[in-house]
C-alpha cells in the first residue's frame, strides 16, 4: 500500500541531515551482521539458546541505534521546533514515536 501524495510530500519536507551519520551507519552494519549471523546459526542447526542470545544482542544494538536517533532528534528537531513556537506538535510527534518504539 503506497502513501498518499500528501504523506510523501510531508516526508520530503522533513528531511534532516543526520549529525552522527557515520556512527549510525556503523551501528546499522553491526545489526545487519548480527541478523545475518542468526540466519547462519539457524542454517547450521545451532542450539536454540545460542540463537536467542544472538537475537537479544541484535535487538539491543537496534535499540541503541534508535536511542541515538531519538537523542539527535530531540536535541535538533524538537529544540528548533520549540524555539519556533511549534514545540507542542514536535513533542506530540516525539511521544508518538517513543510509544511505537517501546511496544
Amino acid at each position: 500500500m503506497s502513501d498518499s501524495p500528501a504523506k510523501r510530500a510531508d516526508a520530503v519536507e522533513k528531511r534532516v541531515e543526520q549529525p552522527h551519520k557515520t556512527s549510525l551507519r556503523r551501528r546499522i552494519n553491526r545489526v545487519a551482521g548480527q541478523i545475518q549471523g542468526v540466519g547462519k546459526m539457524i542454517e547450521a542447526d545451532r542450539y536454540c539458546v545460542d540463537i536467542l542470545v544472538q537475537i537479544s544482542a541484535a535487538r539491543s544494538a537496534l535499540n541503541q541505534l534508535a536511542m541515538q536517533i531519538v537523542e539527535d532528534h530531540t536535541r535538533g528537531c524538537v529544540r528548533r521546533a520549540i524555539h519556533a513556537e511549534e514545540g507542542d506538535e514536535a513533542i506530540a510527534e516525539l511521544m508518538d514515536v517513543l510509544r511505537k518504539l517501546t511496544r
